[in-house]
């Protein structure tokens, strides 16, 4: 399968390595990362503390800064939430037959297929990366992709999909409940991001401990919010998905504090405030409301990258 993987950064990177060892993979992304693949190929390491070689390797993607004009069977979007229109934009200026967003937050999806003549898959993906070096991503913890039409059910394409990714050695399971699906990840994602950022810790500290009710309670409010939109997300169901993402991922730094360490603008907007703008009132969602703004207050008061 022609696969472009556009977003480059260090999940992009730890899944367009992955798919590289068994497809045609071209990574869009940004420089000096892009031209390190490009002259010595892209590095995979194994901090998953396993060491038994599964994610120690080296391939050879292509690689490039420009994602425009580019045909392939599948483009797998990892982008930051905020620059999805951005890439949907580009990605229609080529020949794409099917989207797979593995992003944070809400919505993208739906952006995408304003922009694009082709299905667009949802997903979501617990693989823990991070990008150390130019050319070198670190596969932090070993998680799993699951992915399906954004509005639920089957289709031909999700299983060709999936099937693809299996064949890569990417734990993946192609579900028809991807709504209810969706708005478990913004829970899970409501919970662990602002709080571990704020709190500068990595995701195991929201186990126990001050933090762990902070998370509790954000994606509590989450689930409250999917409910009133129609989807079937029970509070206890969303508490348990936090916990079993934190004890999977227990020394990973999460997203956003991978971010706010390295002064980036931040996916606050398409995953707390996606919640609070969801809800009826403020006044439902007070940790969201509270996470939000504390976070916007950081960003306000440094340049953003």
């Amino acid at each position: 399968m022609e696969i472009v993987v556009f977003g480059a950064g260090s999940l992009g990177s730890l899944v367009g390595g992955l798919l590289a060892r068994e497809h045609e993979v071209t990574l869009v992304g940004r420089n000096p990362h892009v031209a390190a693949v490009r002259e010595e190929g892209l590095r995979v390491a194994d901090a998953t503390g396993e060491d038994d070689g599964r994610f120690d390797f080296e391939v050879r993607p292509d690689a490039t800064t420009d994602g425009s004009d580019l045909a392939a069977d599948l483009a797998v979007v990892t982008v930051k939430a905020f620059d999805t229109e951005e890439a949907a934009e580009i990605l229609a200026t080529g020949r794409i037959d099917a989207a797979l967003s593995l992003q944070n937050g809400m919505g993208n999806e739906e952006i995408l297929a304003d922009h694009l003549d082709c299905p667009v898959l949802a997903g979501t993906v617990t693989y823990g990366a991070v990008l150390s070096d130019p050319g070198v991503v670190e596969c932090t913890g070993e998680g799993k992709v699951v992915l399906g039409p954004r509005e639920g059910g089957t289709s031909q394409i999700a299983d060709r999909v999936g099937r693809a990714f299996d064949a890569a050695g990417l734990r993946t399971t192609v579900a028809d409940d991807m709504p209810r699906r969706l708005w478990e990840k913004l829970a899970v994602n409501a919970g662990i991001n602002a709080t571990t950022a704020l709190a500068r810790v990595e995701n195991g500290a929201l186990l126990d401990g001050p933090a762990r009710e902070v998370a509790a309670d954000a994606a509590r409010e989450t689930a409250g919010v999917a409910r009133a939109e129609g989807v079937e997300l029970g509070d206890d169901e969303a508490v348990r998905a936090v916990e079993r993402v934190a004890e999977a991922t227990a020394r990973n730094t999460s997203s956003m504090r991978q971010d706010v360490l390295a002064g980036r603008r931040t996916e606050i907007e398409a995953i707390n405030k996606y919640v609070v703008r969801a809800c009826e009132s403020d006044d439902s969602v007070p940790v969201n409301r509270t996470l939000t703004n504390l976070v916007r207050a950081w960003e306000r008061e440094r340049p953003m990258d």
